[in-house]
This record gives C-alpha cells, structure tokens and sequence, in this order.
C-alpha cells in the first residue's frame, strides 16, 4: 500500500515551504505538522526566588533556541544588561547564528562547538577556569552537568522553561500513514495523551538514538531510523520508506 499522509510530531516550522513539501510534489503524500509538545516560560519571579544572579557568572552555555529565547527574556524581564566580557558557548553552528536575532557578538565572545557532544565538551574543558550559567528546560538530557561536575567547572543550572504534554485531543479520530517523532518526549506525550495507543500497521520514524530507545521501550517498532549513512535527514529516509511502499 502507498503511503497517503504522515503527520510531523512538531509545529509548522513557518514560512511557505518546508524540507518536507517535496513528499508532496514528487509523491503526492499529505504531511501535516502538530506539536507533541509545548514549552512554557519560567516566569522571572521564580528565578528571583531561587536567587538567581546572572553577573555572578562568565559565560552561558546554549543547546538550543528555546534556551536562548527564554535566556534574553528573562534578562529583559529581570532588566539586566549583560556585560561586553561575557562569552558564549554554543553546541553548534545553528544555535550561535540564532543568538544574532538578540545581540550581535565578536568572534572572540562566541566558541562553538562542532555539533557533536564529544567536541562540545572539550571546547568546556579548555575553558576550565570560567563560571557558567546553563539555562535549559525541566527535560535535558545530563550530558552537560554530569561532565561539569566531573570536570570541577563552576556552573549553574538554570530552569527557565518547561517542556509539557501538548493537547491531543484533536487527532483521537484522524489516521496516519506515518507518524515521525524527534524526542522521547514526543513519545510521552502520544501515550499521555493515548493511553491504549497501539501502533498495528502505521509506520513509525524515530530520529537518533534517545528517540530510537523510548520508541523500543514504549514497545514500539522505529519503522524508518534516520540518520544513516545512505539517509542522513528525515525527509530523505521517509522518501526512501514512501518508493519502497510503492514497488511492494
């Protein structure tokens, strides 16, 4: 059987066209995007009461957009201005060109790391002697802080945003050819959301290896893994899952 429509377990990522409107064109296969999850700011009150102090620190660590969104509002909210000498560590390209859209920053501010976490944590430990501040959400994975404290770097950890279960309610009726997850929390929210869900013949893509391990534990089948050599983005292994469908 061909494959008819896929739903993206995230929001549209805006704009009139997206990485996955050639599904559409080339194989005629209707892709619709719905948020799996939602974040939701800490407001700056509750940061206040953790007596949180910005300026104590010497650098910011940034993983993500969300980090970076909700760092420069509460800075805004908490009316803080950030001196000149604070740097900025980013865990790859994409997350450092994103600070661009609050402040413009010298090269010699910003140390990138290489998009792998290996990289981005030697980049930490040539940087021993600094004060980090982590800003990052109620879910994060403990890479960064485990090796902080193995390393004896001086951090804190910032909550400023919270991941939750987006309202599903709306998709109890509608049937997907596909479903494509890129988080364990996106799993956790279909079963939050569907208790009794069952995935019987809908094909399921999993991205990387912490979404591949809660789809095998929540007893799911990663029909189409990606990344792979042969298919190193989603579009690409779900365009290669919609051909082979259409020979069987």
């Amino acid at each position: 059987m061909s494959v008819k429509n896929i739903l993206i377990s995230q929001p549209h990522p805006g704009g009139k066209k997206t990485v996955y409107d050639s599904l559409t064109e080339k194989h005629g296969v209707v892709v619709d995007f719905h948020s799996f999850i939602e974040v939701v700011g800490m407001p700056a009150r509750e940061l206040r009461k953790q007596k949180l102090r910005i300026l104590d620190h010497t650098a910011i660590i940034f993983n993500s957009r969300n980090a970076i969104d909700h760092f420069f509002r509460i800075v805004e909210e908490m009316k803080v201005e950030i001196p000149a000498t604070m740097k900025y560590f980013c865990t790859n390209e994409g997350v450092s060109l994103y600070i661009q859209k609050y402040t413009q920053l010298r090269k010699r501010k910003m140390f990138v790391g290489k998009g792998t976490e290996s990289s981005f944590l030697e980049l930490l430990k040539k940087h021993k002697t600094l004060n980090y501040l982590f800003p990052c959400s109620n879910i994060r994975t403990e890479t960064i802080p485990n090796y902080m404290e193995e390393m004896n770097i001086k951090f804190t950890e910032a909550i400023m945003y919270n991941t939750v279960n987006s309202d599903l309610s709306g998709l109890a009726s509608v049937y997907y050819d596909i479903l494509v997850f890129f988080s364990p929390q996106g799993i956790a929210s279909l079963y939050a959301n569907f208790p009794d869900f069952v995935q019987e013949d809908k094909a399921i893509a999993g991205w990387g290896k912490t979404t591949n391990a809660a789809l095998e534990e929540a007893g799911l089948v990663n029909t189409i893994y990606a990344p792979t050599p042969d298919h190193p983005s989603m579009v690409a292994a779900l365009e290669a899952y919609i051909i082979a469908k259409k020979k069987s």
